[in-house]
């Protein structure tokens, strides 16, 4: 599992103007929950580019003015007009204790049903799972190698060991259509799940009203 390092400081002040403040300087107000105590603190918005805009699934490596702890992405609101990060969530984890993820699916294989002049549908590109941290995959390999036309592959033909997977067994992941019924199917969007809980910070749920009284 990749591991992003974050470099973050703790809030002097929670409340509206400040988080207006922060975000005006380019940084992110933030919250982590999961521990002792829930942390409010601030980091740069440059701080995401190896969180959020990537495909790949990571554990964030918090250092808070010195202490360092380790977290996953729960929840992250964007600027409804800007699409810039506005807020935060992360959800601290331990070794001991099993952590829900969003893994994404990465598509091995030939199909012969796409040889053959198929389309494949990719239905969803992540999968929720629960596993202790050091156990999370980075990625589902998906092997459609055996897929002809008309075939799909659903959550329930995935084995693991240490790792629960949360979606619904009958849930399809990939599937390959014959090209004239793919092209008269309706579009279909991802089936991704969220990712996480909501945090309990005061300014969370509100960032997005918030910002949009900004403009």
């Amino acid at each position: 599992m990749k591991k992003v390092s974050v470099s973050g400081s703790p809030r002097e002040n929670v409340g509206k103007k400040d988080a207006k403040r922060l975000r005006r300087e380019g940084n992110v107000p933030c919250v982590l929950y999961g521990g002792k105590e829930q942390i409010q603190f601030f980091t740069s918005e440059k701080s995401f580019k190896d969180i959020v805009f990537t495909p790949d699934a990571c554990i964030v490596q918090l250092d808070i003015d010195g202490k360092k702890m380790e977290a996953v992405l729960q929840d992250i609101q964007y600027h409804p007009v800007t699409d810039r990060i506005i807020h935060a969530d992360f959800l601290e984890i331990f070794s001991d204790k099993p952590v829900k993820m969003s893994i994404p699916i990465k598509i091995t294989g030939n199909s012969p049903g796409v040889i053959a002049g198929g389309k494949m549908l990719i239905k969803r590109r992540r999968l929720n799972v629960m596993a202790l941290p050091e156990l999370l995959p980075a990625e589902i390999m998906i092997d459609i190698s055996k897929l002809q036309i008309g075939d799909s592959f659903v959550v329930g033909q995935l084995e693991f060991d240490d790792v629960s997977l949360l979606d619904p067994e009958n849930a399809v992941v990939v599937l390959v259509k014959s090209a004239r019924a793919a092209m008269m199917a309706p579009v279909e969007g991802d089936e991704d799940e969220a990712e996480g809980e909501t945090a309990e910070g005061e300014e969370g749920a509100a960032a997005e009203g918030e910002a949009e009284k900004e403009e």
